[in-house]
Parts: structure tokens; sequence; C-alpha cells
């Protein structure tokens, strides 16, 4: 692993600028003459220093970091997307062969956090074992199987790059977590959470003294009530819950708004509004759909159970603006849940079962062998299926169906958008009208020249009008 600040060196003029933040509510003068007086770097760091140990850390959120995170593992890539204000560029997983990426080995431990007396010779198993999944990668790769079918047998120890940006706060938080958390029982998370207080020792002078264990607890509270159901995925995406009455809340909000009255009488006004209009919802709603803002699609909600493999999880995860449940890495899931491409049926499907057995049974074998679970999280495929939950508002819901139910999305998550666009239009049949690929709901595609050509469809339709 390495990790390297790419942006966020330059100090004094960050510090000046946290400090001029810290002044500024307090402070006689414009924004400017309050800066033109943060020009001694010890007085600002000293400033700086006070007001976040009084607790006002909003000002942390000015100061802002880059990181390349190189040759870490998905179980990193997965920890660190899950924090919401983070933002992630990650290598592509569907278009790159993997065969030489290079892969993690853990120090193997028991459950109280000492090194096997075997270890070495678990380090050769496991090596070889590692060494024969990604064969079997290369081999579906050279009998025609595309990269981002073939790496569902790919283990979680595989290493990606990662450019990670995020502020002062969310770094302490993150920080602290990996290191204090429940997350630092995996090595390889504690030493990602080392290399970034290094850099915060270094770099981040006012921090350093906040990454304590202070209020962090590396249990799962949850351990005293576990019952140890088998676990199986759920049967399909299902929607579990929702505003009601949909369509009705997105166009009275509207009036509401625009009207500045209470919902009350905006209901009155579309009332009135549909005698003089049959078809004033359907237009309302397209206004809606086609305005910059559409702030009053955030009215309304919806929560899903969702089936989805281990790799794809990412690209729902990636999206901020809703609140996914994911489980922990530990305890361990149930290595027979899994997902099967298409392509791989077609090829060689009872060799892909085989190969997901074995890895099954050389989990089971290190986890008799008394290995803790954190060091056995690298025997996830990416193929082993999770169960989340996530709730989201309308907003949220057009966007992620724009990027996921498009042609070029990975088949997967397509699916998974396009069965939540169907189960939401079963209920909301104008709020539906917002929902689906760009092209096919805006009849335009911000592709360019890697577009799939449907959207010609549409231009064509123009054009003959």
């Amino acid at each position: 692993m390495r990790v390297e600040l790419l942006i966020g060196k330059n100090i004094e003029e960050r510090i000046k600028a946290i400090a001029a933040a810290g002044k500024l509510s307090r402070t006689k003068g414009d924004v400017f003459t309050v800066l033109d007086s943060c020009d001694v770097y010890e007085k600002n760091i000293g400033l700086v220093k006070r007001i976040i140990g009084m607790g006002h850390k909003s000002i942390m959120e000015h100061d802002y970091f880059v990181f390349a995170l190189g040759n870490v593992t998905p179980i990193v890539e997965q920890t660190i997307i899950s924090y919401r204000l983070t933002s992630f560029t990650i290598k592509s997983g569907r278009e790159v062969d993997f065969r030489n990426v290079g892969y993690y080995v853990p120090t193997f431990k028991d459950d109280t956090g000492h090194i096997l007396n075997n270890n070495d010779e678990l380090v050769i198993k496991y090596k070889s074992h590692m060494d024969y999944l990604f064969h079997e990668y290369g081999k579906l790769v050279d009998a025609g199987v595309k990269e981002e079918d073939a790496r569902f047998v790919l283990p979680y120890s595989f290493n990606t790059n990662i450019i990670m940006g995020l502020d002062a706060r969310e770094l302490e938080r993150l920080t602290k977590e990996l290191l204090f958390g429940k997350l630092s029982k995996i090595d390889e998370l504690k030493e990602l959470g080392n290399q970034l207080l290094a850099i915060i020792q270094k770099y981040i002078p006012y921090l350093e003294e906040h990454i304590n264990a202070y209020g962090m607890d590396d249990t799962d509270w949850y351990d005293q009530y576990r019952v140890k159901e088998q676990v199986k995925p759920y049967d399909g995406v299902k929607l579990l819950a929702s505003t009601p009455k949909i369509d009705e809340t997105i166009i009275e909000s509207s009036i509401m708004y625009h009207e500045q009255t209470t919902k009350e009488r905006a209901h009155a006004i579309l009332k009135d509004m549909k005698k003089h209009n049959p078809h004033i919802m359907e237009e309302m709603m397209a206004e809606i759909k086609n305005c910059g803002e559409q702030r009053e699609l955030e009215q309304v909600h919806f929560q899903f159970a969702i089936p989805i493999s281990l790799i794809v999880l990412k690209h729902l995860t990636r999206h901020r603006m809703h609140s996914l449940l994911i489980p922990s890495f530990v305890p361990l899931w149930d290595l027979s849940n899994y997902q099967t491409p298409a392509t791989i049926k077609r090829v060689d499907l009872k060799h892909y079962q085989e190969v997901q057995k074995r890895n099954l049974d050389v989990r089971n074998e290190f986890k008799e062998a008394g290995v803790r679970d954190e060091d056995l999280v690298y025997f996830y495929l990416c193929g082993t299926f999770v169960n989340v939950i996530t709730d989201m508002n309308g907003r949220t819901l057009e966007w992620i169906s724009r990027m996921r139910c498009c042609t070029k999305a990975q088949w997967e998550i397509r699916d998974i958008a396009n069965r939540m666009v169907k189960l939401v239009g079963d209920v909301a049949p104008l709020y539906k009208t917002c929902l689906g690929a760009t092209c096919d709901v805006f009849h335009y595609c911000p592709e360019g020249k890697e577009s799939c050509g449907k959207v010609k469809k549409y231009l064509g339709e123009q054009d003959e009008g």
C-alpha cells in the first residue's frame, strides 16, 4: 500500500483560510479585511486549535485534501466510499485485465489478535489459492468472457488504485474509524489509518490531537442479539415502503412552493385546476422533470431491499445522497450465495460453480485452523451476494436511474435500476416519466462519440416532426 497527499501540502495558506473562517462571524469588516488580519501563522494555528477544541468543527470543512491510494484492495475501496462526503475516482474493473495486478497477503491471527504459530504455512497455502483464482479469471477471459464478468471469480484481495478527495472533518472521522473503530481489526484498514495519521502529523497540525479513541467502539452492539440464521439473497429487488400518493405529493409540493400556501390549500388549488385541465398533473410533472432544480422530487421517498454482488455494490454505494445499510465484512457472509453472469453460464457454468465451492472450502479450512474473521475477508469473491437496504428521495432515484438504466451501465446494476423504476412506476405512473436513462427521459445522450446510438431514435422522431 502506498498513500500520497496530492493536494493540500501548502500549510500556511490553508491555515490562513481556516483561521479567517473562524474569525469571520465575530470580527468587524468584510471577508477580505479579516483575511488580511490573518497574517501570522503561529496566531492562525493557535486560533484554529482553540476554535476546534470548543467543538466548532465546521471550519475544518474549508480544508480540503486529495490522496492517491496505490495498491489497496476492494476491502479498502468499499470501506472508504461509504463515507458519503468523500469523493472518489477508482480504476475500472470492467475493461481492465486484472491478471497481473497483484494481491494483498494478510498476516493470519487468532481471535485475540496474536499471530498464529503456523502463519508461514497458511501464507503459502493462501498464495497458492489466490494464484489459482487469478488463473481461473484469466481462463475465463481467454475463453471469451468479458473482463467485467470474469472478475466475478476474483478474490477481494486484488490490488486496485484510487484517487480520494475529502475535507479535514471527514478525514478526521475516517482516520479515527480506521485506527480505533471495529474496522481497525482488519490490518489493511488500520495500515491505511496509520498512513493517513502520518500525513496528518506532517501537514495538518491542528488535527493530530483530535485523532484518538474517544467515542470509538470496536465492537458490534448487535452481537448480543444475533440469531445467526442462514443468510439467503433477497428474492429480487423489493420496494419496502414509499411516500403515500407520490404523484399528488410532488405536484402539491410544487404548488405550496410557488404559491407559499398550506398543503390543504394546495390540494384545493390542484382540484380546481383539474376541472379546467384534465391533463394538468401530466403537464406540471413534465415541467418539474425538465427544470434544473427538481426540488419537488425530493419531497417523496422510497425504501428498497436489494440483493447485489459485492463488486457491483460500489456502483450503488458511490451515489452519495441515499441512506444505505450495508452489512459489515465481519461476521463473515455466506460464500455459497453468489451471482452468476449469463456469459459464464454459456461458457462453463459447472466449472464456475466448482471454483466457488473450492474457494468456500479453502476459506473454511482457514477458519478451522483458528484464523480470525478479519483476516478471512479476502476470501470474499467479487460475485459474492450481499443484501442491502436503502432509502432515497425521488431526485436521487431519478439521478440513479439516469446513470444505471443506460445500456452502457454494467448489466447487474442496470437490471437493479430497471427493477426499481418498474416498482416505483406501479405506484407513481406520472413520476415514472422522470425515471430512466437520459436518452429515454430527456432525449439526449451525454456520452458523445461513445453513445450506444439509442438516442438517434428520438432525434429522428424530432426531425420528422
